[in-house]
Formats: C-alpha cells, sequence, structure tokens
C-alpha cells in the first residue's frame, strides 16, 4: 500500500534506539526524509548511518526536547536540510518507576517534562511550517500505562495527559489540514527491556495478560504509527490507537 508520504520530511522525537528508531526506518523506508533527534547524539548518529546505507535522506540533530531553544535548533536543521517538517512523532520519553510514597520530585519532574513538555516544544515548532502548507502529521506515542501500573504515577499521569494534548491539538488544527493522533503500545520488546535485570519475570508476566498471547516489537509500532502518519489517514484524527494485543488493564 503506497501510504502517500514519499518526500515527506519527518521529524521523530528520541530515535537514537528502541521504538523511535524503528519508527524512523519504517518512514524513511515509505520515502520520507528523517530527522532523527535524540539526547544521546551518537546513538542519534548510528541510526542515520543505518538510514543511509538504506539509502534513505536523513540528517541527526542533538536534542533535549526539554529546552525550547534545543527544539527549535532541530526545527532550523530540519527547514535548512529539507525546507521544512511536515510529520512530527513526540516519541521522547522514559520511566522512573517508584511507589509514589518513595518517589523523589525530580524523579516525578524529568518524566513528565520529557513527554509532556517534549510534545509542547516540538509541536509548537513544527506547527507554523505545517499550518502554512495546509499539510501536517503529529503523531504522540503515547501508552498503555494510562491504564495506571504500580510504580508508575509519574509515566502514567504524562502518557494519559498526552491522549488529552492530542484531543485538543487535533481540534485546533484540524482547519489547516493537520491531523493529531496518538499511538499507545502494550509491553513491547525493545533493548531497553531486554537489558532489565528483571526481564524474563516481565516478559512472562505479561505474555500472560495479553490476549494474543505474545509481545509486540519495535516494528509493530512503527507499522501503526506510519499508517496514522500518512495520507491514507486523512479521516483519522483526535483518535488513540492502542496496539497492546488486545490487552488493556494492568
Amino acid at each position: 500500500m503506497d501510504l502517500g508520504i514519499a518526500g515527506k520530511v519527518a521529524l521523530v522525537t528520541g530515535s537514537g534506539r528502541g521504538i523511535g528508531a524503528e519508527v524512523a526506518r519504517t518512514l524513511a523506508a515509505e520515502g520520507a526524509r528523517i530527522v532523527v533527534s535524540d539526547i544521546d547524539a551518537a546513538a542519534a548518529d548510528e541510526v542515520v548511518r543505518g538510514l543511509h546505507e538504506s539509502g534513505a535522506q536523513a540528517i541527526a540533530v542533538r536534542c533535549d526536547v526539554c529546552r525550547e531553544d534545543e527544539v527549535q535548533h532541530v526545527a532550523n536543521a530540519a527547514n535548512e536540510a529539507f525546507g521544512g517538517i511536515d510529520i512530527l512523532v513526540n516519541n521522547a520519553g522514559f520511566n522512573k518507576d517508584r511507589y509514589l510514597t518513595k518517589m523523589t520530585e525530580p524523579e516525578w519532574d524529568s518524566v513528565v517534562d520529557v513527554i509532556l513538555k517534549g510534545a509542547f516544544h516540538s509541536s509548537r515548532a513544527v506547527l507554523p511550517g505545517m499550518m502554512a502548507r495546509k499539510w501536517g502529521r503529529i503523531v504522540n506515542v503515547s501508552s498503555r500505562s494510562v491504564f495506571g501500573n504500580p510504580g508508575q504515577t509519574n509515566y502514567s499521569a504524562a502518557k494519559l495527559g498526552l491522549i488529552g494534548f492530542t484531543r485538543a491539538l487535533a481540534l485546533e488544527q484540524a482547519k489547516f489540514g493537520i491531523t493529531v493522533n496518538a499511538v499507545a503500545p502494550g509491553f513491547v520488546e525493545t533493548e531497553l527491556m531486554r537489558a532489565n535485570p528483571t526481564y524474563e519475570a516481565l516478559r512472562d508476566a505479561a505474555i500472560a495478560k495479553t490476549p494474543v498471547g505474545f509481545l509486540g516489537v519495535p516494528d509493530d509500532i512503527a507499522s501503526a504509527v506510519a499508517f496514522i502518519a500518512s495520507e491514507r489517514a486523512r479521516y483519522v484524527s483526535g483518535v488513540t490507537l492502542y496496539v497492546t494485543g488486545g490487552r488493556f488493564s494492568s
């Protein structure tokens, strides 16, 4: 299926590894030109090397999405290299799990800021160009954790906030030909997850709760993002697509 995004420019935040890197590769395979953005510059460079080897056009720009000046620098670099940004995937995020009574304020702030303030800064940076061109796609990577996980009050709150952000921004931007949607992954087997010392126990518990009987991989999420970001999804806006294997509750 031709998704209609060949030649479009896509910025994927937090794309130095994991789901973000796979999203970048999937969009590139559809003919999009890619801006790989990550706080880890070396990881971003490595993803871009792989994209170049596959024949894709891509640049890497280091960025802390919590800083407005750095996000604007990414937007400026994309404008200089490719002439603007058509697709934004707000993927940057991480978790610092701890029960609320033991959670520190920095642990709360760091998780919430990267997920929510990052989406705020990145969306504001790309929207003027999208509005001028009367076409744009913003895809926010939320999580099944919006239904609540013990030890994840910060992460669950931020990811649920991202869904509210999605719905409100979709209403604001519809008249400009811009759609805003969210994709909410379930348990996904990433390199970071496999590095967890309790990975096997987490994996087995997740499989037992997942109706389809297996866990997702980054490509499952990237494929969903690619569709939502495409011309094929032009009538889809303000929704959250749960890519969870049928699992919703914790």
